[in-house]
């Protein structure tokens, strides 16, 4: 493990997480600054960088836990994610997996950001990191203000089914 790294001090319990699964090879928590409701992490224990840094059977469960996330959270339409290097928006240097629930919160509705010209501008503030016009994934990020007990009620919620 890294010292300096944020996802193996959670790992280690240096950092609170809410733990939705946790084996000797892997640990899925939820994302404490996520796009949609239920989005959450699932991460080797091994650290490495990139996704070629990590032993085979450090990776075995990471599907298979994810499906059950997704199974657990009731999403009927997801992304998993997982980014190599900066270029291809990784930040943190520690690989993970994403499990993203794409529909939108009610506090996004009540704000307006799901529809129009407020949405529109919010897309065009968005500044994306890419090699060119043409290359790469195009996604925005659209990080929301957490509200800790309503998390920790969807993370008892959700480890209830884990």
């Amino acid at each position: 493990m890294a010292a300096a790294c944020i996802f193996c001090k959670i790992i280690k319990g240096e950092i609170p997480s809410f733990k939705l699964f946790e084996s000797p090879h892997i640990l899925a928590f939820l994302d404490i600054n996520p796009l949609s409701r239920g989005h959450a992490l699932v991460i080797p224990k091994h650290h490495g960088e990139k996704l070629t840094d990590i032993p085979d059977e450090q990776l075995r469960e990471i599907l298979p836990v994810t499906k059950k996330l997704v199974l657990a959270t009731g999403a009927e339409n997801y992304n998993i994610l997982q980014n190599n290097g900066r270029i291809a928006h990784q930040v943190v240097d520690h690989v993970h997996f994403h499990m993203v629930c794409p529909q939108l919160n009610r506090e996004q509705d009540e704000a307006g950001l799901s529809k129009g010209k407020k949405r529109q501008e919010a897309l065009r503030q968005q500044q994306i990191p890419k090699p060119n016009v043409t290359e790469g994934l195009s996604m925005t990020w659209p990080m929301q203000p957490t509200d800790m007990d309503k998390l920790k009620s969807y993370f008892e919620e959700v480890k209830a089914k884990m």
